[in-house]
């Protein structure tokens, strides 16, 4: 077998299904995974039970529990970790040499805002201060309409590879793409990264909405139905491009095309959306009665057992809105629900009553 020249870090599903893409072009694939049995059943047994039960994954697909051993001599590295824990584990593979010596080309799919020293920073430029300077504006951010599920099985489905480096997003592009995988360029680096946080904050509102409205509610009315499903969306998605212009994205489109409209659309909607699931589960399931706030859920926010990305990223868009001076009434209204001030039914009832 050839050296992979090809590492995804992080195991989890979306990460395994795009290493999946890759080795079906008959590429060399390693997928880093942070726990070694994962590893050793990848290996063994060809698929990720636990993430991603029920695909096959090919031969030519291989895993590691070593991160740095995974980092080392890939000529692509696809960063697939949940925004809460890339940068530590960033930090982790700063000692491979083809990094040091800016060798290796660097693709992310996380999603979210990471902490800085003045608030909350995109995911690109945050790690553009631990990278070595090679990898300032060449990094690739990889996102788009997308559920590793349908990926795995070869749904059709696009994607947006967003760089300042036009040479870098189009080898990313060229390196994914497939007759049922279509993937486009964009400059709009910091529009893509933003639109790809907010929609998980946004499709735990809709999460929540579309719990209530089949639920019986204390005073017998419902008002709720499809149509104020997509009026949430269409305020939703007016939320993102207000934020995303105020953090520097260049392009309307992005918020048009399959970054914005179509990426929020398919996590609100979808039955595979942890987000959408999560705010399901705050009505029927009543699953945020053991946290005392927001920061007390995403700090254990393990104990769900899965990973609803929009509870960090409301947290972080609250702080972002202060710092812009910005009202965005949905994800103001996410926050305070996370954060135990206020109901879902009562927050929906102000806001919709607040757009009349």
């Amino acid at each position: 077998m050839k050296k992979p020249e090809i590492a995804v870090l992080g195991a989890g599903a979306w990460g395994t299904a795009l290493a999946k893409v890759i080795a079906d072009k008959g590429h060399e694939v390693l997928l880093w995974c942070r726990n070694e049995d994962t590893a050793a059943g990848i290996n063994r047994e060809h698929c990720n039970v636990r993430r991603l039960p029920g695909i096959r994954l090919p031969e030519n697909l291989s895993a590691s529990s070593d991160i740095l051993e995974a980092a080392e001599g890939r000529a692509y590295i696809i960063l697939a970790l949940p925004s809460l824990y890339l940068l530590e584990n960033v930090k982790k593979i700063l000692g491979a040499c083809s990094i040091r010596e800016g060798k290796s080309i660097i693709a992310v799919i996380s999603k979210g805002f990471l902490p800085g020293p003045k608030g909350p920073r995109l995911i690109l430029e945050t790690l553009e201060d631990y990278l070595p300077g090679f990898y300032r504006d060449s990094l690739v951010y990889i996102a788009g309409p997308s559920h590793a599920e349908e990926v795995s099985c070869g749904k059709i489905t696009g994607l947006i590879a967003a760089s300042e480096n036009a040479k870098n997003s189009i080898r990313f592009r060229d390196l994914l793409k497939s007759r049922r995988l279509l993937v486009f360029s964009s400059f709009d680096v910091r529009g893509v990264q933003v639109a790809a946080a907010v929609k998980n904050v946004i499709a735990l509102a809709f999460g929540m909405l579309d719990a209530l409205k089949t639920a019986s509610l204390p005073d017998g009315d419902n008002f709720f139905g499809d149509g104020t499903e997509s009026l949430l969306l269409a305020a939703g998605l007016n939320e993102i491009q207000t934020l995303g212009f105020a953090m520097g994205a260049t392009h309307p489109e992005t918020f048009t095309s399959i970054s914005g409209v179509g990426d929020l659309d398919v996590t609100c909607r979808s039955p595979f959306g942890r987000n959408r699931r999560f705010g399901r589960e705050i009505i029927e399931k009543n699953i945020l009665e053991p946290f005392g706030g927001i920061d007390d859920l995403v700090n254990r926010i393990g104990e769900l057992g899965y990973l609803p990305e929009g509870a960090a990223a409301a947290k972080y868009v609250q702080l972002l809105c202060e710092t812009h001076k910005l009202k965005l009434p949905i994800s103001r209204g996410v926050y305070r629900i996370l954060n135990r001030e206020i109901s879902p039914a009562a927050f929906l009832h102000d806001f919709l009553e607040g757009l009349v």
